[in-house]
């Protein structure tokens, strides 16, 4: 069996420390804010693997197929020796890439969640004799340090998710990718593209409301860590499209005026009746906006590969 390591960059104390942060910030604000990250707790990740199997929700299927179809193609545009995936949860998708880059000498999957790198890292050892998994419990939005690894290197960010940051954020999130490669590796994004407004809403507030219950699961957790009192049928879903970002937004809108109470903080966050409580911004692409956004983080892109519909984009870019 080939080795699994795993290595510890993030504080045992951390994600109470962040929760505590974001909670205090986002709740103060205005407009209110809570960060996406808080929807994934177990409950969270259960709902959100039934989002992807919705008929509404196309993103993973349409990733998916270009992984299907073009993984052989990615392999030989990038060479990789290195593969490593931000954000990897389960790996699942990345098996595409991993069974077609044949000169692979190392997986570095990164993520928050301990129990997911090393269910997805012993049973990627035990698949594939020869190949070493180095799993990293890491904040990818923050600095890191990749262990030594052979070259030429490919970064994958999948599912969308740079979508998830804002702008500026965006820009520092692609600068630090950038910091970690060599001239010659390479980054292989995944963005979703713009479309009719209808389809991307219908993708955020599907008819079962699986969404919705992923939505509020935000207000579940924060109940749970900081014992605070939010009543999450006391908020509504919205999915809203804002063309002028070209961005969908999830919020929570309290159906009452209310006061919610967050002892943790010593907190109580008014609401007033139809106020919004904003918990996801989801950015959507076009080739250009990619490639600019790119380019300022000097990578170049070189590749850009679209599912049958158009839907959804995997592009490839090299440090220059």
């Amino acid at each position: 069996m080939s080795p699994f390591h795993l290595t510890r960059t993030l504080p045992e104390d951390t994600t109470d420390a962040a929760l505590r942060c974001d909670v205090q910030e986002g709740l103060t604000g205005s407009p209110k804010t809570l960060p996406p990250k808080w929807f994934y707790d177990a409950r969270g990740s259960e709902l959100f693997e039934e989002i992807t199997a919705l008929p509404e929700y196309y993103p993973t299927r349409a990733e998916r197929e270009i992984l299907r179809a073009r993984s052989e193609e990615i392999a030989d545009a990038s060479g990789a020796r290195t593969l490593v995936e931000l954000g990897s949860g389960s790996s699942e998708k990345t098996r595409h890439l991993i069974d077609a880059l044949t000169g692979l000498h190392t997986y570095v999957p990164v993520d928050v969640s301990e129990s997911a790198l090393t269910l997805a890292g012993e049973a990627l050892v035990a698949e594939r004799p020869g190949l070493e998994v180095h799993a990293l419990i890491a904040d990818f939005t923050a600095r890191m340090t990749l262990p030594r690894t052979p070259g030429p290197r490919l970064v994958a960010f999948l599912g969308g998710t740079i979508g998830n940051l804002l702008p500026a954020e965006r820009a520092a999130f692609l600068a630090a990718v950038r910091t970690l490669l060599a001239p010659g590796d390479a980054l292989l994004l995944g963005t979703d593209l713009v479309k009719d407004e209808e389809v991307l809403v219908r993708a955020y507030d599907d008819a079962a409301g699986v969404t919705a219950a992923f939505n509020k699961n935000v207000l579940t957790v924060v109940n749970r860590e900081l014992g605070a009192d939010f009543d999450p049928d006391a908020f509504r879903h919205v999915a809203v499209w804002d063309a002028e970002n070209e961005w969908i937004e999830m919020r929570l809108r309290s159906r009452t005026a209310q006061t919610v109470k967050i002892p943790a903080l010593g907190l109580a966050v008014d609401f007033a009746a139809g106020e919004d409580l904003r918990t996801e911004v989801s950015a959507k692409f076009r080739k250009e906006g990619v490639r600019g956004e790119l380019s300022a983080a000097e990578l170049e892109l070189t590749r850009w590969w679209t599912d049958g519909e158009g839907r959804f984009a995997l592009s490839l870019s090299v440090a220059r």
